[in-house]
């Protein structure tokens, strides 16, 4: 596969070309590769100063890949082929897109849905788990290795002989691992914030005991890195930045598309990156993911830019003349090509750029704090203020902070998702947030596009609670233009976490309920949907939200 390619038009070429040249006067590209921490204001220094490892990992990750490849051979030589990965937000998208789009097999545990969570727990004779978090206080990751760690116990497994850890030096996590004498523990270059850590050791110790070729995807973005590190015009990071950080006025909603790239994934990948990045200070950019083929009603509205990711070396993949058919056709576009290791340090340094641009401090995330220390307090103490629940067959209706969504006859799925559509204002956004099983209840999916269509204006799908770790800090830092529809229930099988006085049904309902205190707080309109029967809740959603095209 050629190493990058990119094709830009309409609003997107014309950023590129009034944004780039003084970009290039300004020597960011090459100020960004020696890791110039001044490039985003004062106000980012402290911490884009700790922040920029992420922009020459390949010192501290080389070393890795024997080491990794050793320890996948002893592992196999044990019997020992499925690889469980608990880790939330970076820590858990990359790893996942690197092994579906190099076909190896990765149990990925980022959830607190005791249904999916609980389907995890099997064949595990055969079992590492990987438990990546920089600090191990991260409480579904903590929770997902307490119980899965349980369950090898249980199952005769000697845990922590199946048990490895990626965390940073030192990190409470790092010395809990070694007095209980792991596996084995990496420790993961401490310069690099999670969103950012794709080609770190939390990428590439789950995706390299997975069997993939991890040596490949280094040299694939090592090779990339000259090029965008070039003070020049045709430079792909600064030109990528530029379409999407650069437009005037701002085209905030990035319509993203896979239209025949062998990247499995990367579009949700992208993301977090993106939304986690430059969600702040009432600015940003919010991926919208449209599945391959989907047609999407909002692409010409002024506030979008679709994104495709295509297959650069498929004759015409990378062409501006692609067949129609199978692409998704805007006059405003970016079309981006090429290898996975290339393609992720290509956004990385695009994401960077467009935070320069967006004049915010790309490596922060002030907003994911705020929903954890509701959730907290709501394990402590469950008091969420919302309206009283309105009972429509398998689903309690309730508003968080603006009851009136209910005050126009929302006594009906039907009539209170109506009423939430209604209120999306003409440059805003619904976002679907699904507390439920990603693995077996997909189909929640088809709500997204249905949405879309109703509304007029891009619809977001989030499945809880990963995506607190992604668009969930543009949906409180980001402009406050978003309706929010969440979808939650309670599985018929709990999980108690082990040592924590919670189980998984109470954890994910105070995540639920904490975040809608936080959007209420912050002045979003939030409707949720409560499913006290789950399948049967799933199917009335459906089939009321489809009642109303």
């Amino acid at each position: 596969m050629s190493s990058l390619s990119l094709t830009l038009l309409g609003a997107a070429r014309e950023a590129a070309d009034t944004q780039v040249p003084a970009l290039v006067d300004h020597e960011f590209a090459s100020r960004l590769a020696a890791k110039d921490h001044t490039l985003w204001g004062r106000a980012a220094e402290d911490e884009s100063a700790k922040r920029l490892g992420w922009v020459s990992p390949f010192e501290s990750s080389r070393p890795l890949v024997e080491q990794i490849t050793a320890l996948r051979a002893e592992l196999t030589a044990e019997g020992v082929d499925r690889v469980v990965l608990a880790g939330m937000g970076g820590s858990s998208l990359a790893p996942e897109v690197i092994c579906a789009t190099a076909g190896m097999d990765l149990t990925v545990l980022d959830s607190t849905d005791p249904q999916q969570v609980g389907a995890a727990l099997t064949g595990l004779e055969r079992t590492v788990l990987v438990v990546a978090s920089k600090s191990g206080s991260t409480v579904e990751t903590d929770s997902q290795r307490r119980i899965v760690q349980q369950a090898l116990t249980e199952n005769g497994v000697d845990t922590f002989a199946r048990t490895v850890v990626v965390t940073d030096p030192g990190s409470p996590l790092s010395e809990q691992a070694r007095e209980q004498g792991v596996r084995a523990v990496f420790e993961a270059d401490p310069t690099v914030g999670g969103r950012y850590s794709a080609l770190t050791a939390f990428g590439l110790v789950p995706a390299g005991l997975a069997g993939v070729d991890i040596a490949a995807l280094l040299d694939e973005a090592e090779a990339a890195l000259d090029l965008l590190a070039e003070d020049e015009t045709t430079n792909p990071g600064l030109q990528l930045g530029a379409a999407i950080g650069g437009t005037s006025p701002l085209r905030d909603k990035l319509v993203i598309t896979d239209a025949g790239s062998p990247l499995i994934g990367l579009g949700a990948w992208i993301e977090q990156l993106v939304a986690e990045s430059t969600g702040k200070d009432g600015t940003g950019l919010l991926p919208v993911i449209v599945a391959d083929g989907e047609p999407e009603l909002t692409r010409d509205a002024d506030d979008v830019l679709v994104v495709e990711i295509v297959d650069a070396d498929a004759e015409g993949g990378a062409s501006v003349d692609a067949d129609p058919a199978q692409t998704v056709v805007s006059p405003h576009l970016v079309r981006t090509g090429g290898s996975l290791g290339a393609q992720l340090l290509l956004w990385e340094f695009a994401t960077a750029v467009a935070g320069a641009l967006l004049g915010i401090n790309p490596f922060d995330q002030p907003d994911v704090e705020s929903a954890k220390a509701a959730a907290r307090g709501l394990l402590d103490s469950p008091a969420l203020e919302t309206s009283e629940p309105v009972i429509d067959g398998a689903v309690e209706i309730r508003a968080a902070g603006d009851e009136s969504l209910l005050d126009a006859g929302g006594t009906t799925v039907a009539e209170a998702v109506r009423a939430l559509v209604d209120r999306v204002p003409g440059n805003g956004y619904l976002a679907v947030m699904a507390y439920l099983d990603r693995t077996t209840e997909a189909r929640l999916e088809e709500l997204r596009p249905q949405l879309a269509a109703l509304s007029g204006r891009p619809v977001t799908f989030g499945w809880g609670p990963r995506f607190l770790h992604s668009t969930g800090q543009f949906h409180k830092g980001g402009p406050a233009v978003g309706v929010f529809l969440q979808l939650t229930t309670a599985a018929d099988a709990d999980l108690e976490v082990p040592d924590r006085p919670f189980s998984l049904n109470q954890l994910i309902e105070a995540q639920a309920n904490g975040d809608a205190q936080v959007l209420a707080d912050h002045g979003r309109p939030v409707l949720q949907l409560h499913l006290s029967d789950r399948r049967a809740g799933i199917d009335q959603v459906l089939e009321a939200v489809a009642g109303l095209g």
